[in-house]
């Protein structure tokens, strides 16, 4: 949910504030944990020495900013005054983008991880942070990993997609952005919501019930990856139940995140999500989000003296919260006093537009596109296209994911993105040509209109957000229809589709292309524009299948999707497809999906080549490297994403390949390039990439692992083979 929820409001400022310099190691009398000559630790430990019992237990809910006093909150929830030299803890939502005023809307997470790029991941994460910090927050709730098991989860958006390794690889790459990029204005990540948060109908009273393995490889292997490698401040339970248990009182908090995963960050709730005092406390659980409610004084108290919880848990918990705050420079770069509602700049800009132009993915195309840059006649249709809203849907309504708050709004500012009309309209006019947009309220007009011009562009959409699931994959306002219509009238039909998930097209053989720009942000109109002439050459990747119908997804079953509520008002959602989520599913069970995982057509053509791994025989743990050469065949520049799967011996019993690397190369037409993927050390013990999870412990086959290299997980060259021994 939304953190504005708990913050005050900001004033505007014109001009982002100067950084505020750091404390040295000269510090006030009264407060000698800003001694920066001790470790965080150690200015931790001062901290909560010189700390009241209430004091301490100040720590482990969030900061009450809306008081001045910082003590007391709405329902009567007094703590005594922190003490000097501490500072204010300000958290926002930002898995998508800051949700703050005047922040630059990029485009979803979803769509970044299209891009298939660590780098671009990081760069979203460092502005991300900076506008954070200059609009008076440093803790940001965000990035987001979930499994992808169902298309119809509400918050798919939100996330990156269907595969654990490379969600976690951009997730954590995302954070080192937001974390290590500017010490001057720290900000704290928080990777949510941990774990089998699959779905958005009943998400506070349902279960996720799954076997170790499934919970391990499928929904906890992306955290782990984004754990051990982007080492995030702190991490969010989620709402749901696994197994009966909910997430925020349950023993993996501990067992698997603190000790499994040697994670010495902080664990916080989601809004909401706590049920209990002590049982969240002895689970794990370090922070109440929001309102406190279990965690307050009173409660605390009496689990004390009920001897359910001990001092010493108290403090460790907030040991564990003030650490990472003192660690991170909260405590030594104090937020700005005058924080700014102008956070958009022309770099934030151009990152919006880069993020649209690499996560946008073509699904097919006969040749129509790149449009020529000549006169040309173009229909633009589709009322998504133009800033002027249509029955209230507009260019806004599909720059973000939606949130049903006061009317409906962006989850992420979009007052006035760069409409596609707009840019549209600009780049033919410059060549001569003419535009004419037509909403698409009337399918027999918007008919008439394509069968004017040379080419259609259409433009397809539906609404997804937090809070509710989506019922089906079909276009919202009848664009299945209107797409029809205009495929049968137009001499070239462009279709353009701006979702959060995967979506149904009945209409597919009829078109002539299809763009699919997910929620594409601020600079949604000139990405698009860019890429249906050929100023870039897509290189956009499906982080998730397509289904041809929601009949083929892994999750068609009641118990499944979305789950039987028992008699305790529980729905109880049966995990029972395993590891088979996502394109693992379309494998093993023979099924062809509209547009498999990876999937991404170019302006050009690759092709792999001299295929090989070394060395042929390896010892468990030792690294592996993937040679292949790879060739741009076509006559125009562009940027593939490279591919690598393995398939595991037959005693892992996993029928299916599974991603393990990937890597963005740009070649230049009849360029090649000798390719070398190296799965390091390093790699195979944070991703598990060659190993699966049995009997309570990770382990290697020994045999014969098939290497398999391509465009898509359904397009890939002939496999080769080492041996584990």
């Amino acid at each position: 949910m939304a953190a504005a929820l708990a913050l005050t409001p900001l004033a505007a400022q014109a001009q982002p504030p100067a950084a505020t310099p750091a404390a040295d190691a000269s510090f006030p009398a009264e407060c000698p944990w800003m001694d920066t000559t001790l470790s965080a630790e150690e200015r931790a430990q001062v901290l909560l020495d010189h700390s009241s019992l209430e004091q301490t237990m100040r720590w482990i809910v969030e900061q009450p900013a809306a008081a001045p006093d910082r003590t007391t909150w709405p329902g009567d929830v007094v703590y005594p005054e922190q003490l000097p030299c501490t500072p204010d803890i300000m958290f926002a939502n930002g898995a998508q983008g800051l949700d703050a005023p005047g922040a630059t809307a990029l485009p979803v997470a979803i769509a970044e991880a299209a891009a298939f790029s660590p780098a671009l991941s990081q760069a979203k994460g460092a502005l991300v942070a900076d506008e954070t910090f200059r609009s008076g927050r440093n803790v940001l709730l965000g990035p987001g990993v979930a499994g992808g098991r169902t298309p119809l989860s509400g918050r798919t958006s939100e996330y990156y997609g269907e595969d654990p390794v490379l969600s976690g690889v951009l997730a954590a790459a995302n954070i080192h952005g937001l974390e290590d990029s500017n010490p001057e204005r720290p900000v704290v990540a928080n990777l949510k919501h941990y774990v089998a948060n699959e779905q958005e109908l009943d998400r506070e009273s349902s279960s996720s019930n799954m076997d170790e393995r499934t919970m391990q490889q499928i929904y906890g292997l992306g955290f782990e990856i984004a754990t051990r490698e982007g080492d995030p401040g702190s991490i969010m339970c989620s709402y749901n139940q696994i197994n009966g248990v909910y997430a925020c009182e349950n023993d993996i908090l501990t067992d698997i995140v603190k000790e499994a995963w040697d994670y010495e960050g902080f664990i916080m709730s989601d809004f909401g999500s706590v049920h209990s005092t002590a049982p969240s406390l002895n689970a794990g659980l370090d922070m109440e989000l929001n309102r406190p409610i279990w965690f307050t004084p009173d409660r605390l108290h009496a689990a004390l003296d009920a001897g359910e919880i001990t001092e010493d848990q108290i403090e460790a918990a907030a040991f564990r919260v003030v650490t990472v705050f003192i660690e991170a420079g909260l405590f030594d770069h104090p937020l700005p006093e005058n924080p700014s509602t102008d956070l958009v700049t022309e770099d934030s800009r151009a990152l919006a537009r880069e993020m649209a132009e690499q996560g946008s993915v073509l699904l097919t195309n006969d040749g129509t596109l790149p449009l020529a840059d000549t006169a040309l006649d173009v229909a633009v249709i589709g009322p998504t296209a133009s800033n002027t809203p249509t029955d209230g849907v507009s260019a806004r309504s599909v720059c973000s994911s939606w949130m049903p708050f006061g009317g409906g709004r962006p989850s992420v500012p979009c007052d006035e993105p760069v409409a596609p009309l707009d840019a549209i309209t600009e780049r033919v006019q410059a060549a001569g040509g003419t535009v004419t947009f037509d909403a698409g309220t009337d399918h027999e007009q918007a008919a008439q209109v394509a069968a004017a011009a040379d080419v259609a562009i259409v433009f397809g959409y539906y609404q997804m957000g937090e809070f509710s699931d989506l019922t089906d994959l079909r276009l919202d306002n009848d664009g299945d229809a209107l797409i029809e219509a205009v495929a049968d009238a137009a001499a070239s039909t462009v279709v353009v589709t701006q979702t959060g998930s995967a979506v149904e097209m009945p209409w597919v053989d009829d078109v002539d292309a299809v763009l699919h720009v997910w929620y594409a942000g601020l600079e949604m109109g000139n990405a698009i524009t860019h890429l249906l002439w050929g100023d870039v050459n897509p290189s956009g990747n499906l982080p998730m299948t397509f289904p041809v119908s929601l009949d083929d997804v892994p999750t068609s079953a009641p118990e499944q999707y979305p789950g039987v509520v028992d008699t305790d008002g529980i729905r109880q959602v049966e995990y029972s497809e395993g590891l088979q989520v996502g394109y693992r599913w379309y494998q093993a069970q023979g099924i062809d999906p509209l547009f498999a995982f990876g999937h991404g057509l170019s302006y050009t053509t690759f092709d792999y080549s001299h295929i090989r791994v070394t060395p042929r025989q390896v010892q468990s743990g030792h690294e592996v490297r993937v040679h292949f050469r790879l060739t741009n065949t076509g006559d125009v520049a562009g940027e593939e994403v490279a591919q690598v799967y393995l398939t595991l011996p037959d005693e892992a019993g996993e029928p299916f390949q599974r991603l393990v690397a990937f890597e963005r190369v740009h070649l230049e037409p009849g360029e090649h390039e000798n390719v070398v993927i190296e799965l390091t050390r390093d790699d195979l013990e944070s991703r598990h990439l060659l190993q699966y999870f049995d009997g309570g412990a990770w382990v290697t086959p020994a045999g014969e692992f098939g290497v398999h290299v391509g465009s898509a997980s359904d397009a890939l060259a002939p496999p080769v083979s080492f041996t584990v021994r």
